[in-house]
C-alpha cells in the first residue's frame, strides 16, 4: 500500500457523496430572501422552496416512502415539479417525472414497471391518470397538484399537495444519499416502437450535469431563466438543478406558446432559456404581433438533431443568442456543445451559422466523446467526411435502463456508450451529427444525410418543416423523399421545390420525392421519421 494510502481514510469531514440537492440547501443559507421561483401570481423565495421541499419530504417519509421506492410526479412546469425534484432525492427516493404527453397504456406500463408506490398529478391531466391507474392492478397514493395557473380538471387524488406538506416538518433531516451512486431519478426514452426504456440517473451524474450546463450557459445570480424546456424531458436537462446551483430565478411556464414566451421575457427579464428545435423554429416563425423588442440578448440553448441555420439565423434576428447542445435522455440531457471559436464571428452569417450547428465538443463534466467504428471502435479520421457513430464515456452517463440488462450491456459495449448517431468529426476536433443510423440514405453506393437535405429545404422561403427519409428507388435503391408543411397560405409545386434543392446541393443528394402534409411527432416534439419511412415505402410511382 502506497504511504500516500496508509491511515489516511474518506471521513465526513474530507469526503460527501455529491448530490444536486445540496444546491438548493446552499440557496436557502446564502441567499434566503432572493426570488426562487415567478408562477403566475406565486413568487417562492430560497428559504421557502428550501421548507417546501423539506415538508415534501417528511409527508412522503410519514407515508412510509423511504430510500429506494420510486414516487412518480405528472406535472407541468410549476413549482411543485421543482419541489419534487428536491424534496424526492433528499428523502432517498427516486423520482420519475412522468411525460405529460403519453397515453394513459404507457403511463401504466411506466408506473407498472418503475413500481411506483406513489404519484403527485397535477389536476389538467387528471383524465389520462385516472384511467392509467384502473390499468394497474395494485393502488397507488395519489396527491392532486391544484395549480391556480391550470384550466382545471378533476381530482382524483387522497388528498391535495398544499394540505399534503402543509402538516409536515419544514426541517426535514436530510441525510441522503448515503452514496453518491445511489438512484436519484428514474426517465424513460420516447421510444419509437415498442415499449420506453428506463434510464436510471444517480446523484453524482446529475451534480456534475447541473454544475456543466451552468458553466456552458453562462448562469450566476444574476440569471432569469424561463421554463420552455419541459422539466420532465430528462429532469430539465438539469437545469431543475442548474438554475438553483447558480442562485438564479426560475420563472415556470404551463404552456409553450410565442406571445406567453415574449411577454414573459418581457415582464420578468428572462435572460436564460432551452427548447428543443421545434421551439425555435415556433419562436422564430411567430406572427409579429406575438413578438416583443426584447430587453436584452436572451441567451437560448438548443438541444437534439442541429436547428436549421435559417432558424438560427432567424433567432438571431430577435435577439436571441443560440447555443447548440448535443445529449440524449442517456447522458442527463446535454453531453457536447458547440462552443463558438474566435474567428466565427467575422464569417458570413449562412458560414457562421452552419459552424453553430454542429455538435461540437464534449462538456467538462464528461469524460470523453469521440466519433467511433461501431465495430473496431477505432476512431475515424478528423476529416469532416469519415461517418463513424458518437460515443460518449464518463461520470454523466446513466447507471443503466431498469430491468433490462442486454440492452445496458449493447448500450456500454466497449466501455463507451452508443449513441447510435452517426456524424463526422471535423479537423478541429468539432463533432458534426449526419443523422441517426438508421436515417442514412444509400442511392447508388453514395451516403446522403437526410440532415443535410433538410437544411436545404428549411431555407426554402415557403417551406415551415421538413423531413427526409429514403424510399425505395428501382435504379438507385434508395433515393431521398422530402415530407414537407409549408407555411400559412403558401403554395408551390413539388418540381419547384425539387429544383430548389439541386440549385443548392449536389444534384444526387436533392429529393426525387415531395409529400406536402403535416408531420407526425413524438410526444417530445420530435418528428417521427419511423412513420415517414413507412409511409415511403408504400408510395405508388
Amino acid at each position: 500500500m502506497s504511504i500516500f494510502e496508509q491511515s489516511l481514510a474518506k471521513d465526513r469531514a474530507n469526503f460527501e457523496p455529491l448530490s444536486p440537492v445540496s444546491f438548493l440547501r446552499r440557496a436557502a443559507q446564502v441567499a434566503p430572501r432572493r426570488t426562487a421561483i415567478i408562477h403566475g401570481k406565486r413568487r417562492y423565495t430560497y428559504a421557502q422552496f428550501w421548507e417546501r421541499s423539506c415538508r415534501l419530504a417528511s409527508a412522503l417519509a410519514d407515508k412510509g416512502i423511504g430510500p429506494g421506492d420510486c414516487v412518480a410526479i405528472m406535472g407541468a412546469n410549476t413549482p411543485e415539479m421543482l419541489e419534487a425534484h428536491n424534496g424526492v432525492p433528499m428523502l432517498g427516493a427516486v423520482l420519475n417525472s412522468l411525460n405529460i404527453r403519453l397515453d394513459a397504456k404507457t403511463i401504466a406500463f411506466v408506473l407498472d414497471h418503475g413500481e411506483a408506490r406513489a404519484i403527485l398529478t397535477d389536476r389538467a391531466f387528471s383524465a389520462t391518470v385516472k384511467e392509467a391507474l384502473s390499468l394497474l392492478s395494485r393502488p397507488l397514493m395519489v396527491i392532486d397538484i391544484d395549480d391556480t395557473e391550470s384550466d382545471g380538471g378533476e381530482l382524483i387524488g387522497e388528498t391535495d399537495y398544499e394540505a399534503f406538506i402543509d402538516n409536515a416538518s419544514p426541517e426535514f433531516l436530510c441525510n441522503q444519499p448515503k452514496d453518491e451512486w445511489q438512484s436519484l431519478s428514474l426517465l424513460y426514452t420516447s421510444g419509437t416502437t415498442g415499449n420506453p426504456k428506463g434510464c436510471v440517473y444517480h446523484h453524482r451524474g446529475a451534480y456534475l450535469n447541473a454544475l456543466g450546463n451552468m458553466s456552458t450557459v453562462g448562469l450566476d445570480r444574476h440569471s432569469v431563466y424561463l421554463w420552455t424546456l419541459p422539466m420532465f424531458h430528462c429532469d430539465g436537462w438539469t437545469f431543475t438543478w442548474a438554475v438553483t446551483a447558480a442562485l438564479a430565478t426560475h420563472v415556470c411556464l404551463r404552456a409553450v406558446e410565442p406571445s406567453l414566451v415574449f411577454r414573459s421575457i418581457s415582464d420578468h427579464g428572462v435572460t436564460h432559456m432551452c427548447g428543443a428545435p421545434i421551439v425555435l423554429n415556433m419562436l422564430a416563425n411567430a406572427p409579429a404581433e406575438s413578438k416583443v423588442a426584447l430587453p436584452q440578448a436572451v441567451e437560448i440553448a438548443t438541444g437534439g438533431a442541429a436547428p436549421p441555420s435559417a432558424v438560427i439565423e432567424a433567432m438571431e434576428a430577435d435577439g436571441f443568442r443560440v447555443t447548440h447542445l448535443y445529449g440524449l435522455t442517456e447522458t442527463y440531457g446535454p453531453a457536447t456543445v458547440c462552443i463558438p471559436q474566435e474567428d466565427w464571428p467575422a464569417l458570413e452569417l449562412k458560414q457562421r451559422s452552419g459552424r453553430m450547428a454542429r455538435q461540437g465538443v464534449h462538456y467538462g463534466t464528461l469524460e470523453n466523446a469521440s466519433v467511433k467504428h461501431s465495430k473496431t471502435m477505432e476512431d475515424v479520421p478528423w476529416d469532416g467526411e469519415t461517418f463513424g457513430e458518437v460515443m460518449l464515456r464518463g461520470n454523466t452517463v446513466m447507471k443503466g435502463y431498469l430491468k433490462n440488462p442486454k440492452a445496458t450491456v449493447d448500450a456500454f459495449a466497449g466501455g463507451w456508450f452508443h449513441t447510435g448517431d452517426i456524424a463526422v468529426r471535423h479537423a478541429d476536433g468539432y463533432i458534426e451529427v449526419k443523422d441517426r443510423s438508421k436515417d442514412i440514405i444509400i442511392s447508388g453506393g453514395e451516403n446522403i444525410s437526410s440532415l443535410e437535405v433538410e437544411e436545404a429545404l428549411y431555407r426554402h422561403p415557403k417551406i415551415l418543416e421538413a423531413a427526409v427519409v429514403a424510399r425505395p428507388d428501382k435504379t438507385w435503391g434508395e433515393s431521398p423523399c422530402a415530407f414537407v408543411t409549408l407555411r400559412e397560405g403558401a403554395q408551390v409545386k413539388e418540381r419547384d421545390i425539387i429544383e430548389f434543392c439541386r440549385d443548392n446541393l449536389a444534384h444526387y443528394k436533392a429529393p426525387r420525392t415531395i409529400v406536402f402534409c403535416d408531420l407526425p411527432k413524438t410526444s417530445t416534439g420530435k418528428i417521427q421519421k419511423f412513420v415517414l419511412r413507412e409511409r415511403a415505402q408504400n408510395l405508388k410511382d
